[in-house]
């Protein structure tokens, strides 16, 4: 039954579902329990450090169960947008509860979308790939499946990775340039794939072609459905699920570089390369996203079997607590700056 803890990461739908269908000042509820009451939980509950043995790392490997969970997401997401645009369209909104109600379906969108949709595209079957590309729909972030899997888990931790967050760049400014930097190369690695396969840019291989019709037309059948209204709800609550994403991406690799050898290559990506956090709470809602090092160390592994290790720089506060800490630059480096390595540091 500890298995099912996962479950806790539906809590976070559960409450934009109660936004949607009692409105008013529930509109909110989703922004306050995902970065007031988490992080407070966080506070509370210890930070957890172990470790799974072999043959508990096989059980859970066997245990359909953790996979299922994950799927579960596609029809709750998918569900929660078209509701909330029912919502939308047949009841008059205030402008304070519609607002609120992009927040809420923006952040499933983030958590319970692309951060599912993360884990999805690191598998090898091609119906999780197409499960987790699914999910990225709404965010209209269809490209982070190519730039994340072929030049995030290359380039990370070196100015080279726009996912990388430079040591003293605010959150601000890397929502802008890790939004457009990916966007681009997404594209550059699109080219370099068709070229190593001898495919024309006008290609059905061309996959950036396909997410860019893809998201277009899923505005298009908004719009047709739910008027201006509707396209306004879905476009802004897809822009808070992946600013919710760069915001993650932010606190991932703050400030941390991999060295260059004397022959100007940088050093292979190890534990100490990603921010780590052990707090349980973070770790259930986002699928132990929170065990970054591990993540990068080996991308292969499943969520529910990641490790701690002892030489990955750790996070003082859970995920969702860091995330709210990034929205305050000074207070953000004064905790953080400190934290990181000094032969990191670019003079």
């Amino acid at each position: 039954m500890k298995d099912l803890k996962y479950l806790a990461a539906f809590s976070i739908p559960l409450f934009a579902f109660v936004g949607l269908y009692f409105q008013g000042y529930w509109a909110w509820a989703t922004p306050v329990f995902a970065f007031l009451c988490i992080p407070v939980l966080e506070l509370i509950f210890p930070v957890d450090t172990d470790n799974f043995s072999e043959t508990e790392v096989n059980s859970r490997l066997k245990q359909k169960v953790f996979d299922w969970l994950l799927y579960l997401n596609l029809p709750i997401v998918f569900g929660l947008v078209i509701y909330g645009l029912f919502i939308i369209d047949t009841n008059n909104i205030e402008a304070y509860e519609f607002v609120g109600l992009i927040f809420s379906v923006g952040i499933v969108l983030g958590v319970n979308g692309i951060n599912v949709a993360h884990e999805l595209g690191h598998r090898q079957t091609t119906n999780e790939r197409f499960l987790g590309k699914a999910l990225l729909l709404p965010s209209f972030y269809m490209h982070f499946f190519i730039e994340h899997n072929y030049g995030h888990h290359l380039h990370a931790a070196t100015p080279e990775d726009p996912a990388t967050a430079r040591y003293n760049q605010s959150v601000y400014s890397f929502w802008l340039t890790s939004t457009v930097r990916q966007y681009f190369s997404a594209w550059s690695i699109q080219k370099k794939l068709l070229k190593n396969t001898n495919q024309p840019f006008l290609s059905t291989k061309n996959d950036m072609l396909w997410y860019t019709l893809f998201q277009i037309l899923y505005l298009f059948v908004v719009f047709l459905l739910f008027s201006k209204t509707g396209f306004i709800f879905a476009l802004a609550s897809g822009v808070v699920g992946f600013v919710l994403l760069e915001t993650v991406n932010y606190i991932e690799h703050y400030g941390l570089l991999r060295l260059q050898t004397k022959s100007g290559r940088y050093e292979r990506v190890r534990e100490m390369h990603s921010w780590n956090s052990n707090h349980v709470i973070g770790r259930i809602v986002l699928y132990e996203l929170t065990r970054h090092s591990d993540h990068h160390y080996k991308s292969s592994k499943k969520y529910q079997i990641l490790d701690c290790h002892d030489e990955s720089p750790q996070m003082p506060y859970g995920y969702p607590t860091s995330m709210v800490l990034a929205m305050l630059p000074p207070l953000w480096f004064k905790i953080m700056n400190k934290r990181v390595p000094k032969e990191m540091i670019l003079n």
